[in-house]
């Protein structure tokens, strides 16, 4: 076999642990429930795209519940 039959998969790990991650991030937010609920569920349907576009469009900072430490 050749060596790039594996890229895939090691891509597709890739992508999970951040899906995982990004949910994660997200169902320890303070965001309502509904906002978690779908930012979750378009992270999971679209598992490319939706890491994308929360990383670009979710307003990360104003949402998480870390103190700066300093």
């Amino acid at each position: 076999m050749h060596p790039a039959t594996y890229t895939g998969g090691f891509f597709g790990l890739i992508i999970l642990i951040l899906d995982l991650i990004a949910v994660f991030e997200v169902l320890n937010s303070t965001r309502s429930i509904s906002s978690k609920l779908l930012w979750s569920l378009l992270i999971f349907l679209f598992p490319v795209l939706g890491i994308i576009v929360y990383f670009l469009f979710a307003r990360r900072d104003e949402y998480n519940g870390y103190e700066a430490i300093a």
